[in-house]
This record gives structure tokens, sequence and C-alpha cells, in this order.
């Protein structure tokens, strides 16, 4: 009559990944301006407990063009940055977001040419 049945606990000491606000600011500045050039409509963003992910959408009913991933666990050997394209395929990867995100502002700049 007296056992207590503790809740199962949490993940252990697993945290949500989440971007860091000038991260969020730079990559929605990097959105913005692929929505006033026309090429970007929507976005996602998925925080999980190993990645977190930024995904652009030319229309919202596809899969995302480009997927900007933080994944913390890859900090020290691939570096924790990653530029995924539409058919999964990694771009560009390195530990700082600005060179991830040059493909991408290279390709703005194409076509304000």
């Amino acid at each position: 009559m007296g056992t207590i049945t503790p809740f199962p606990a949490p993940r252990g000491t697993l945290l949500q990944i989440g971007f860091e606000r000038l991260e969020l600011n730079r990559i929605l500045d990097l959105y913005g301006r692929m929505v006033a050039a026309g090429l970007w409509r929507d976005y996602a963003i998925d925080l999980g407990y190993e990645a977190a992910v930024f995904a652009a959408f030319r229309r919202a009913a596809e899969r995302p063009e480009f997927r900007i991933e933080k994944r913390p666990a890859l900090r020290h050997k691939q570096g924790m940055w990653a530029l995924i394209g539409e058919h999964g395929m990694v771009l560009k990867r390195g530990p700082e977001l600005g060179p991830v995100l040059a493909p991408v502002e290279r390709r703005l700049m194409k076509v304000v040419d």
C-alpha cells in the first residue's frame, strides 16, 4: 500500500540543442534576403537532442532546398555546422557558420547580378 513508483528518469544529461541568438540572426538574415529575391518561401526549425536544423523551402509542399544543421557532437571532428542540399548530400561542413553559408550567399549574388 505504501509503494511509491517514481516517474522514469529524463533522458539523462542530454539537453536539447538550439541556436544561439547571433547564429539565428545570421541564418534569418540570409533567409530574408533569399525571400526578397524570390527563391525561398517557407522555413522550418527542428530542435532535437542531437542537432538543431533550419530548413529552407522553395515551396511549402516539397523537400527543403537547403538544411543548415548544428551538431555539437561533431565539434572536434568535422565541425558542428553543415549545409545539406535537397537530396541529402553534405555541400559544406565546418566549425564556423559563416563559411558554411558562403555557397548559398554566392548563389544569391548570382541572382542579383
